[in-house]
């Protein structure tokens, strides 16, 4: 999943970001309220995580400013503040959670996992396909009741394919989706990706079929094996 923090404090958003890239998150930065607006208007996130002061405008206005072009990327709000006002406020402009400084990473990231749940048609964040199954809070892959051990970027192609089952995926997408904003679109990176998760995957990984030109799909249930 990919999400965007937007937090001044350098050393807090740089924390955050390693911490939930070994999560398994692509995770994008920005450290002033515009250049989080823009990122949010150039690319697709699953979570926003909003620091309520920003150096050029408050976390209120840009979560206001996002709800009223009918944005509705989930946004969990960052803030010293511990007063119930300035809760209150945030969740009145669109917010969806609220945590404030200092927190646990932990929390945070149950946080974030919860809101992909409500958010998602699948509640328990668990995706399958015949014998592949995906638990995303766990971070696990199993092939029946044998698990499959994948890098990071390989678990998040999966996920991405097996939560868009029957859909032609880009290589654009897998790249937007896994990567974040500074890798180049020129390489060849997922096509590299995708080869040594079908290996890993073994007889299995003939389920994703390659789309010559135009990318990658995992078939409906229904499908003939490939």
């Amino acid at each position: 999943m990919k999400l965007l923090i937007i937090e001044d404090e350098k050393l807090i958003a740089d924390n955050l970001k390693y911490g939930l890239e070994q999560h398994r998150f692509s995770v994008d930065v920005a450290y002033t309220g515009e250049e989080g607006y823009k990122l949010v208007n150039d690319f697709n996130y699953d979570v926003i995580i909003l620091d309520l002061m920003l150096p050029d405008m408050q976390g209120e206005e840009l979560c206001r400013k996002l709800r009223q072009e009918k944005n509705e990327t989930s946004i969990i709000m960052l803030t010293a503040k511990k007063q119930l006002g300035n809760i209150i406020d945030g969740l009145n402009y669109g917010a969806d959670d609220y945590i404030t400084k200092p927190f646990e990473f932990l929390e945070l990231l149950a946080r974030v996992r919860a809101l992909m749940r409500r958010s998602s048609k699948n509640k328990e964040n668990l995706f399958s396909y015949r014998e592949i199954k995906l638990d995303l809070d766990k971070e696990q892959v199993f092939i029946g009741d044998k698990e499959i051990r994948l890098t990071k970027k390989e678990f998040m192609i999966l996920e991405y394919l097996l939560r868009h089952k029957s859909q032609l995926i880009s290589r654009n997408q897998l790249l937007e989706h896994a990567w974040d904003r500074n890798v180049d679109i020129f390489t060849n990176i997922v096509d590299t990706h995708i080869k040594n998760l079908r290996k890993k995957l073994g007889k299995y990984g003939n389920y994703i079929i390659t789309i010559y030109g135009s990318g990658y799909r995992i078939p409906d249930e229904g499908s003939e094996r490939h």
